[in-house]
């Protein structure tokens, strides 16, 4: 099992996208999309000015935005196909009222040759990254917590910060939430 972390500059539901049951990591981190495997984790935490999903600008560094255990991943051609037959909601809807439709991340149509990119939260100068990531990934087994990121303990939180390829994690502490709601991981006291 390997562990991949990185920092979420703007947390916009977009990447990682967290609806509909699955959490996916689809758009941005191109070389994380190429070398985690199923079994493997990925860890996003916050930034010292965090944008969110309603475009308000806080500190959020120390934070665990979100937690993904990957249970899938696919090329992103097959995650068009996917997405289009059976997993409609991760499609853009960019003319939709609820901002969770128009922030899907199945934003490349490879039913053309070179894929077209939908209309989404990505630009065109967004293409040549994400298409270089080359996978989606997809988990069932996930942790989202956006605007309400859980305080990591300082010594975890230090150990993320640094962390700029993959981490053998067998030996370090696991986290987890319980049903209830979350704790703090200083105190183990649940929030």
């Amino acid at each position: 099992m390997e562990l991949y972390s990185y920092c979420i500059p703007c947390d916009d539901g977009a990447a990682p996208n967290p609806y509909w049951g699955v959490c996916t990591l689809v758009i941005c981190k191109p070389a994380i999309r190429r070398t985690a495997v199923p079994g493997d984790w990925i860890v996003g935490t916050g930034a010292k000015h965090s944008e969110l999903a309603d475009g308000k600008a806080t500190d959020m560094s120390g934070r665990l935005i979100y937690a993904m255990k990957v249970t899938g991943k696919m090329t992103l051609a097959e995650y068009d196909v996917y997405t289009r037959e059976r997993l409609e909601s991760k499609v853009p809807d960019w003319e939709h009222r609820d901002p969770r439709r128009r922030l899907r991340d199945s934003l490349y149509d490879f039913s053309t040759t070179p894929p077209t990119q939908r209309t989404g939260v990505h630009l065109a100068v967004n293409v040549a990254r994400d298409l270089s990531g080359k996978n989606a990934l997809l988990s069932t087994h996930f942790y989202y917590f956006g605007d309400q990121a859980v305080r990591l303990p300082r010594t975890s939180s230090q150990l993320l910060r640094t962390v700029k390829d993959i981490v053998d994690v067998s030996t370090q502490p696991t986290w987890s939430t319980s049903s209830r709601g979350s704790r703090d991981w200083d105190t183990g006291q649940e929030l």
